[in-house]
């Protein structure tokens, strides 16, 4: 018996409340998954899990057993994580998650020199517009915009992220150019949901940042989404620069209101205090700081 793998699928499962998502964490049969598990529990005497056909939840003993599991588990990652720093040359997992727009096309092109440098480096990469908890899902690193919120994690600001108002070429010609924010309130707008408060956008005006409140016929909690209405010329859109960058280049977006941009969130790489963080995960956090230090996307 492999204590280690043993405690490894334990900690998954408990994780994911589930022998299918915990298998499927570890990229190993849900068979496999409980026969781990129930070798576990034969030696330790204890039953760790309270099954039925529709839960699996841990059992007191189960409890405590996970709660030393977790930290022991980071300090052997952090052991070998060691050895490999030592020897010049990373291996191991690390899972990450990310938001789908930015984490599908600009993160992964980061990524891709740091496997290609590291390819004993195994990435596991989970893409959702959602904010997945990042010790309860098991997740080594996120990678989030805007500001953090919860003071038990802790956040390596990566770069700032402008925020434009763009319009396609044949909306302006139908529509006319606005001169000021004020006068979107006339125009179709296309509104993110998935920011903090998508009906009202801020300017610099003089100086001075001013609230202008927006609606439009177009919802939706994607960046991408918004983008591509706009592209469309459905409305006036309002998202981050990475998203429109080569449609502003190409002609196809033009940007509004650039000389009153007052809106930018930061990019960071958080990680919970309790996580030592091993070579490999560390090694990419700094390659991700370096890639993004000369951007302000």
């Amino acid at each position: 018996m492999d204590t280690i793998k043993c405690m490894n699928t334990f900690v998954a499962v408990a994780s994911q409340k589930s022998f299918t998502g915990g298998a499927k964490r570890l990229s190993i049969s849900t068979k496999l998954a409980s026969k781990y598990v129930q070798q576990l529990e034969e030696k330790l005497g204890a039953q760790l899990f309270n099954r039925t056909t529709r839960s699996v939840t841990l059992t007191d003993i189960g409890q405590a057993y996970f709660d030393r599991c977790v930290p022991l588990l980071d300090q052997f990652d952090e052991l070998e994580g060691l050895v490999q720093e030592r020897q010049s040359e990373l291996a191991g997992p690390i899972r990450i998650t990310a938001p789908t727009a930015f984490g599908s096309k600009e993160l992964v092109e980061a990524i891709l020199p740091f496997q290609l440098k590291h390819p004993k480096v195994l990435i596991d990469l989970h893409l959702s517009d959602q904010r997945v908890a990042i010790v309860e899902g098991g997740f080594d690193l996120a990678i989030r915009f805007g500001q953090l919120n919860d003071s038990s994690l802790i956040a390596r600001k990566l770069m700032d992220m402008r925020i434009v108002v763009v319009a396609s070429p044949e909306y302006i010609k139908r529509h006319g150019r606005p001169q000021h924010p004020k006068a979107l309130s006339t125009h179709n707008c296309l509104l993110q949901m998935a920011s903090v408060d998508p009906e009202h956008w801020k300017f610099r005006i003089d100086g001075n940042i001013e609230t202008y409140r927006v609606n439009g016929t177009f919802h939706g909690n994607s960046p991408r989404a918004i983008s591509h209405m706009a592209l469309g010329g459905l409305g006036i859109g309002m998202c981050p620069l990475y998203v429109v960058e080569d449609y502003i280049n190409e002609g196809k977006l033009e940007l509004l209101f650039e000389d009153k941009e007052a809106s930018e969130f930061p990019l960071n790489a958080i990680y919970p205090p309790s996580r030592h963080l091993t070579a490999r995960i560390r090694a990419l956090i700094d390659h991700l700081a370096e890639i993004y230090s000369t951007q302000r996307l």
